[in-house]
């Protein structure tokens, strides 16, 4: 047989399963699109004049690896019902006189005209909406536009390349069922059905813990440099536990079902209970794949738009002030500081509104139950019991804060910023003191909200009490002790601009430690420098979650599809028996709506029990309002719940119009 044949043949057949080929094609082509554009944009020069810009090219980078891996694993997976489909098709050419090598040829030229297809469409389309999505960045990060448009080679040639390697692994693993499967295996492969399966207690039971591990850490684990390390751990047990549960889990729940007469002998039950439970090796890994892209597409999108919705008041706990000057290196100098200050405001014409100072002493400690142990050789370390201890005296907790409390000796002040301390009293360098009272907020201080580690601020009674404290922290610290420190915030009501360009000229750089021992802090610049990074993360989550949105459908309808045309014999043989198309009707509704929905319910316990960690999680980054992020959580769940209803919808008709031809 020549070439020209079997090309002819494989368009052939792309043409005449198109219901089931087109989709998949469209699929490769969205795929190839979105990688094309986070490739393009990390690579855009663009980036490099805004600011913020090496961290957004970082994201997308970051973003690029991740969509490369989901391609790789998405495809093989929707190329996996394509091949199921088409297994009796190839059985028949078998059987009539081709052999083996002669389908491999058709499968070879099938697989170039859908990878040639899917190149030219989806780089086409990634370069014709690289310009959008690269203003879209700009936009969401706040930079300027720049002219002109930009095709990366570079994007190019590693988008042909990679899907050239996951389109030739694709008909590789093509090849191996064709050539190890029986012609009349392959023949009867659409008509063979799935034997019973078996109850498994045992892994249904380790199902069980391993979502119950991970529900566990989410909600008790309390530390938030803890969290960081556990959230890929729940995460990993919660995955298991529910591939394990959809699996095993579901078989025993659908067999205990069987076992409830009034339930099971129903005709919309009978049918759809006996339906799922004999093809359920089939439905669980498709169901459990839908769960777990659902959580993913939850957990993104409602962090990252809780973030960008808690912009103002993240910033507003990073910088309590529009300028903090931060003095870490002792207070003999604070007047001649003081009057430096006081000199460029004067010099700048700026307006200053509110303003607060007070002297501070912070240092690491190890938190072992009620008491702090400082060890030297664990100073600068960061870890799991380590937090951050602020002190500051009585007398300036009370001015700033307008307050009139008062401390007998031995007693302090606590305010916890991020992991409470629950005990009713504090042991540190061999002494005890009293918890007075908790307080509800506290002076601001971004600097030390800026640490991942949680922060107790403690009130002392008087100046003597912190110098204690500070001379038992210098004989273990030593050359690593921190000194007694100052600090300086003011708001500007008018004259922002000319202050910060006074400021600059006068040697100072914000964020730095410059001009003699001076930091200083501005709202606005780290409020721009903050933009810039949640910007990058917001637009990384956006495109991911659409990307796994994409999918989630994707894999439904392939699902719908394929059970759809194994379910049409036997609703045949059920209506031929008496049954009617009302009955067949309600019977295929109760089916999908089970099959349908049960991987959101999932999705949703996954994300309740998730939202303790992920809350942990945010406090890092300064976003305490659990409430906006609540709110973002049940808002993203109930439009996701939507577009959920408006697929099922669809898929339900087209299963149905297959089922009743």
């Amino acid at each position: 047989m020549r070439t020209g044949f079997y090309a002819k043949l494989a368009a052939g057949n792309i043409k005449k399963n198109g219901k089931t080929y087109i989709p998949y094609i469209l699929t490769c082509v969205v795929t190839v699109m979105m990688f094309y554009i986070i490739k393009s944009l990390s690579l855009n020069p663009g980036l490099d004049n805004m600011a913020g810009g090496h961290f957004t090219r970082t994201t997308m980078e970051m973003g690029t690896w991740v969509v490369a891996m989901f391609a790789l694993i998405f495809l093989f997976y929707t190329n996996s019902f394509l091949v199921r489909h088409r297994k009796k098709e190839f059985g028949l050419f078998n059987i009539l006189g081709m052999e083996r090598r002669h389908l491999t040829r058709v499968m070879g030229w099938e697989t170039m005209y859908t990878m040639l297809a899917s190149l030219a469409l989806g780089t086409g389309l990634g370069i014709a909406l690289d310009k959008l999505m690269f203003l879209a960045v700009v936009r969401v990060i706040r930079g300027n536009v720049p002219l002109g448009f930009f095709i990366s080679p570079e994007a190019v040639v590693t988008t042909c390349v990679l899907f050239g390697i996951i389109f030739f692994l694709i008909f590789l693993s093509g090849v191996r069922q064709i050539r190890t499967v029986d012609p009349v295996e392959l023949l009867r492969a659409g008509n063979v059905g799935e034997k019973e399966p078996k109850s498994n207690w045992l892994l249904t039971i380790w199902g069980l813990l391993f979502l119950g591990g991970g529900y566990y850490i989410a909600i008790t684990t309390q530390n938030p440099i803890a969290s960081v390390m556990m959230f890929f751990v729940a995460i990993i047990l919660v995955i298991a536990g529910t591939y394990l549960l959809f699996t095993a889990g579901s078989v025993t729940l659908l067999k205990a079902l069987r076992k409830n007469k009034r339930y099971y002998y129903r005709t919309r039950h009978f049918i759809s209970v006996s339906g799922m439970l004999y093809r359920m090796k089939q439905n669980a890994v498709g169901l459990a794949n839908i769960c777990i892209l659902s959580t993913m597409v939850l957990v993104m999108i409602s962090t990252v738009v809780s973030m960008m919705a808690g912009m103002e008041s993240i910033n507003n706990n990073r910088y309590p002030m529009d300028y903090i000057f931060y003095h870490e290196s002792g207070t003999e100098n604070r007047e001649r500081d003081r009057e430096l200050i006081r000199r460029l405001q004067e010099e700048s014409g700026a307006e200053v509104g509110r303003e607060m100072e007070y002297t501070f002493l912070g240092f690491q400690a190890l938190c072992s139950e009620d008491e702090y142990v400082l060890k030297k050789e664990r100073v600068r370390s960061v870890e799991d019991d380590s937090n951050s201890l602020f002190f500051i005296t009585l007398d300036d907790y009370n001015r700033i804060m307008g307050e009139g409390k008062t401390l007998g000796d031995g007693e302090i002040l606590i305010y916890s910023n991020r992991q409470k301390f629950a005990y009713p009293s504090l042991r540190l360098l061999g002494r005890e003191y009293t918890i007075a009272e908790r307080l509800g907020e506290f002076v601001g201080n971004g600097m030390y909200e800026a640490l991942i580690s949680a922060t107790q601020y403690i009130v002392v009674p008087d100046m003597e009490t912190m110098e204690k404290i500070y001379e038992g922290q210098k004989e273990v610290y030593g050359d690593y002790a921190s000194e007694i420190g100052w600090v300086y915030g003011c708001d500007i009501n008018h004259g922002q601009q000319e202050f910060d360009n006074a400021l600059r000229a006068a040697g100072f750089s914000f964020g730095l430690d410059t001009h003699d021992g001076f930091r200083v802090e501005s709202r606005a610049d780290g409020k721009a420098a903050f933009m810039d990074i949640i910007g990058g993360l917001f637009f990384v989550g956006i495109f991911l979650g659409i990307l796994f949105v994409m999918a989630t459908v994707l894999i439904i309808y392939y699902k719908q599809i394929s059970e759809g045309y194994d379910d049409k014999k036997r609703f045949e043989i059920m209506q031929k028996v008496g049954m009617s198309r009302s009955e067949v009707k309600a019977a295929i509704h109760s089916q999908v709506l089970t099959v349908f929905f049960l991987p959101l319910i999932v999705a949703g316990f996954h994300v309740a029990a998730a939202f303790p960690l992920i809350s942990r999680l945010m406090e890092l980054m300064n976003l305490y309002d659990r409430m906006l992020h609540g709110l973002c959580t049940a808002a993203v769940f109930l439009v996701f719940g939507v577009m959920y209803v408006l697929i099922y919808s669809m898929t339900a008709r087209t299963y149905y119009r297959i089922v009743s031809r």
